[in-house]
């Protein structure tokens, strides 16, 4: 085996987004929270869905569903966030990532990793490392830090933005408004 290639086993933490099984190497994880307030700022990109205080630090939060041009993901009892370190321009970075549930910490050996399919996964094919086996179905094992990278997360959809704006913006203006108001 050549010393370049991933070792014989790679743990990864699997976690839910829309239904479909998710994972990340778990030495990307840094812990797993249970979803808090996520304070919204102003003209981020479409899948950044705000940030957090974590121990006094500011953490953006990354809704993957919209990234991956899914609607938003429901925030219910199980929802939480990845917090993840992910490299860009050659620095380290933490940021959150929304997922409607965590799974569980898997052994994945090398050779139950396929490549990615060239078509038919919901996601761009760049995005990832490769498809899991676990038993009779398989996961998609997400390149987190090409997935996070400055020029991805900047790369949002213009049709996603609006309608993310859209859902946030309440009422049409041309809506007739309650008197006194």
């Amino acid at each position: 085996m050549n010393a370049d290639r991933q070792p014989v086993h790679t743990q990864y933490l699997t976690f839910y987004i829309a239904n479909v099984e998710y994972a990340i190497n778990i030495l990307k994880v840094k812990e797993i929270i249970e979803y808090d307030t996520v304070t919204k700022v102003p003209k981020m990109p479409a899948c950044i869905c705000g940030v957090i205080n974590l121990r006094g630090s500011v953490v953006p939060v990354a809704d993957l569903a919209i990234k991956f041009g899914l609607p938003a993901t429901t925030i219910t009892k199980l929802t939480c966030i990845v917090i993840v370190e992910v490299e860009m321009q050659h620095e380290r970075f933490i940021l959150g990532v929304m997922a409607d549930a965590v799974s569980q910490v898997i052994d994945l050996p090398a050779g139950d990793i396929a490549p990615p399919p060239a078509f038919g996964a919901q996601i761009r094919v760049d995005y990832l490392l490769g498809m899991g086996k676990l038993g009779n179905k398989f996961l998609l094992i997400l390149d987190i830090d090409k997935l996070l990278s400055t020029d991805e997360l900047l790369a949002s959809a213009p049709e996603l933005e609006e309608k993310s704006e859209a859902v946030e913006a309440g009422p049409a203006p041309s809506e007739p408004q309650p008197a006194g108001l």
